[in-house]
């Protein structure tokens, strides 16, 4: 069974929607302290996260019409959510909801990202 709270696990696998992928690049190896690398399928331009063991994700141009809502997504930030949360303003995103508790889950985050997306940082301790 893989350990999906593995530090070296960033979330299972996502793509999450950008208008501009180099600031959605650089907010996402700021906050998450991960490289981030340009591809191409197609004429389609993406971003893929690094990871581990197929856990992992890409930044997608938005799709017309798409607005900045999607699903909740759980990034990993194990022992540094306090670091990743400062970081979080200074990269163009917004701490909705600051470091808290969710019970024998360890600590989360809620944020907006610099693209305005609903995200989710989570650690199993509160660092």
């Amino acid at each position: 069974m893989t350990d999906f709270n593995s530090k070296h696990n960033r979330f299972v696998w996502c793509d999450i929607p950008v208008d501009d992928l180099d600031r959605a690049c650089a907010f996402y190896e700021g906050v998450m302290g991960i490289g981030c690398h340009r591809e191409s399928f197609g004429d389609i331009q993406f971003a893929v996260l690094d990871h581990h063991d197929g856990n992992g994700g890409c930044l997608v141009p938005r799709r017309p019409g798409q607005g900045g809502s999607g699903p909740l997504v759980y990034l990993n930030v194990d022992g540094r959510i306090r670091d990743a949360v400062q970081q979080v303003a200074a990269l163009g995103g917004k701490v909705v909801q600051d470091v808290h508790a969710i019970g024998p889950h360890g600590w989360r985050a809620l944020i907006e990202d610099s693209e305005g997306n609903s995200m989710a940082l989570h650690s199993t301790v509160d660092v």
